[in-house]
């Protein structure tokens, strides 16, 4: 007769309706008891639509009845609330005093790194009135949802995305509201979401020091903060002021790094400063932090955006940056 720890086991290869992870990895297993050859699971309804319950119902009973010694099986749905489930080990925000400069490139880049290392990673699109972040990772369509709550779209790799961009009617369709219904959405996707168990959550925070970016300093709680800037002068001078923001909210920065720092042009093997001279080493000693990275102009990275393919991209410069990131989350 199997365990319930065994049976647990199995239930991991049970994926969830709508974003393929399963029922262990977003959480919904809530209890799983063995007697005498009966067993009894109950699951949470998080974000289930009635089809996806019924679904996992004729699924879970198929794989426990398979089980050796299981004579009899049942199955029960619990209410529950994403909130409730949600358990997300760390919360680290990309930020910049101006927009611009690459958050939304810079929290995929960062996503993308610790996902090839094994972690369970999702994106958190606080950039309401810019979102760019599904684009880039070629998700489209509206997320399932039911009353309880939404399930986030998934990515190739298996990244989790939730951004405003997947619940408009059209890609480019403005978003034209006031900060506190900005706030209130940003809250909601931290709340409402099924986020399940994930290691790293990164939250793309939209450019400045108002209102967006302090919802998510007050009502999420940021593990650390990475800043991103660009070379130019007034760039450097700007991104003081999302450093001052980060202390007196009492975040730790991570680190900094360096967007669009130059073009490396292979037939003359010159990198050109296009922007001007790199603040990089400045900025890391303003913030106190490390610098994590220069990243440069680079084209064919660009086009893999454009064509919602970041996920394949590699060049050396994002090498280093991300065993830098690795150096310093894991250090935390």
């Amino acid at each position: 007769m199997p365990t319930s720890e065994q049976i647990k086991t199995a239930l991991d290869k049970v994926l969830v309706p709508g974003i393929k992870r399963s029922l262990v990895k977003m959480n919904l297993v809530k209890d799983v008891t063995v007697n005498d050859g009966k067993v009894e699971v109950t699951l949470a309804n998080a974000a289930l639509m009635k089809e996806a319950q019924e679904w996992l119902k004729t699924k879970v009973n198929q794989v426990v009845l398979d089980m050796e010694g299981v004579k009899e099986m049942r199955l029960d749905f619990t209410e529950a609330k994403p909130k409730e489930l949600n358990s997300v080990k760390n919360v680290i925000a990309i930020m910049s005093g101006k927009g611009g400069v690459g958050k939304s490139l810079v929290s995929s880049l960062t996503a993308i790194a610790l996902r090839r290392q094994g972690f369970e990673v999702g994106i958190l699109d606080a950039d309401i009135t810019g979102p760019s972040i599904p684009k880039m990772f070629g998700l489209s369509g509206l997320p399932p949802m039911s009353e309880s709550g939404m399930l986030p779209a998934l990515s190739p790799s298996g990244i989790e995305v939730m951004s405003i961009n997947l619940l408009l009617p059209a890609e480019d369709d403005a978003v034209i509201w006031r900060g506190p219904l900005i706030g209130q959405a940003i809250t909601q996707f931290w709340t409402e979401v099924l986020w399940g168990n994930l290691d790293y959550l990164i939250v793309d925070l939209p450019p400045g020091t108002a209102d967006a970016p302090l919802t998510v300093m007050q009502q999420l709680p940021i593990s650390g903060v990475i800043i991103v800037f660009t070379p130019q002068d007034l760039t450097a001078m700007v991104v003081r002021k999302a450093v001052k923001m980060a202390r007196q909210m009492s975040k730790p920065i991570l680190g900094v790094i360096e967007n669009m720092s130059y073009l490396y042009i292979p037939e003359i093997d010159k990198k050109m400063e296009i922007f001007g001279k790199s603040h990089a080493a400045e900025m890391a000693r303003a913030a106190g932090a490390p610098l994590l990275g220069q990243l440069p102009i680079d084209p064919g990275l660009v086009t893999l955006c454009d064509e919602g393919n970041i996920e394949h991209y590699n060049a050396e410069a994002y090498s280093a940056f991300t065993q830098k990131l690795l150096d310093v989350l894991l250090k935390k």
